[in-house]
């Protein structure tokens, strides 16, 4: 019997850093979307032809806490809009116009940071507030990068009173793919978010290799399961607010390699599978020739929920 899989796109951020002439600052996400609104359309139109079956929105970096780091930026529900008509406009200009958009819902302050995430009641608030500004528009939400069990129960709770159902996407510690980058264990995250029901948890923005020790957690739970890592060496020199191109690109994860980590993870069960920083749309075309080599079926977006 073939094993069915969703594969998603690759890191829109960091590709966007290595095609774009401006230099990375802190808004460089949101500015290049404004300036150079082509090339946030192309990344996604070459995600789609490498086979991706989702646009993630370039929207990881709108939330109240980071625009508050800016001037003269439009208000977050403009910048939302925005990053949904580019993201329909690149899978347009693929061929692929029924690509699912999908909203990513980022930690609220900073990436690998728990300690600088907010209390439960105004998280959830914030969380629900990106939900509804969105829900209208777009075909899910991804909750990526989550580094922490509260930021964990705020988004799925969020998502809950919202009335939708999310993928949300936990990031490891690369020391220990079986703690979260809090601490806390893998195993007590899925004790702790067992009320909930997502359409997935998969592990994200994490090295491959820890990857697949958390995997071994999640193969033993409930929950259909996949991950989407990133091709940093460390992502330990990232400061709140600061520039990810701080942050150091491994020189042994091209496609082929990263290929080789995703056959793993579908042997482990994986039915998610996709890419983070540094992973590219050759990348993602190395995923799709993957599941074409295993006879995988294709799911979509909308299969998770059915």
């Amino acid at each position: 019997m073939s094993q069915s899989v969703l594969l998603l796109d690759g890191g829109l951020g960091q590709e966007l850093i290595r095609r774009s002439p401006s230099a990375a600052h802190h808004h460089w996400s949101l500015q290049v979307m404004l300036e150079q609104p082509n090339l946030v359309a192309d990344v996604h139109r070459d995600f789609c032809e490498a086979g991706a079956s989702i646009a993630c929105l370039n929207t990881y970096a709108i939330t109240h806490a980071r625009l508050a780091r800016g001037t003269n930026l439009p208000s977050l529900a403009e910048l939302l809009n925005l990053a949904r008509e580019l993201a329909q406009q690149g899978a347009d200009s693929s061929g692929h116009s029924n690509t699912a958009m999908i909203a990513s819902l980022p930690p609220l302050v900073a990436s690998y940071r728990p300690d600088t995430q907010l209390p439960l009641k105004q998280a959830v608030a914030e969380y629900q507030e990106l939900i509804d500004l969105q829900k209208g528009a777009v075909d899910g939400f991804l909750a990526e990068t989550i580094p922490s069990i509260s930021e964990a129960e705020a988004v799925l709770a969020a998502a809950e009173q919202a009335g939708v159902r999310i993928m949300l996407a936990l990031t490891v510690s690369d020391e220990n793919g079986q703690q979260l980058r809090s601490g806390e264990s893998l195993a007590d995250t899925l004790l702790a978010i067992d009320r909930f029901e997502p359409l997935a948890v998969v592990i994200n923005c994490s090295k491959p290799e820890a990857i697949s020790d958390a995997l071994e957690v999640l193969a033993e739970s409930r929950f259909r399961f996949g991950a989407f890592g990133n091709g940093f060496t460390s992502v330990e020199a990232l400061e709140p607010g600061g520039v990810v191109d701080v942050l150091e690109a491994r020189k042994d994860l091209g496609p082929e390699q990263y290929a080789q980590f995703a056959a793993q993870w579908m042997d482990s069960g994986a039915t998610v599978i996709g890419g983070c920083c540094e992973v590219g749309p050759e990348h993602i075309k190395a995923l799709n020739a993957l599941l074409q080599t295993r006879g995988a079926d294709r799911l979509t977006w909308a299969d998770l929920a059915a």
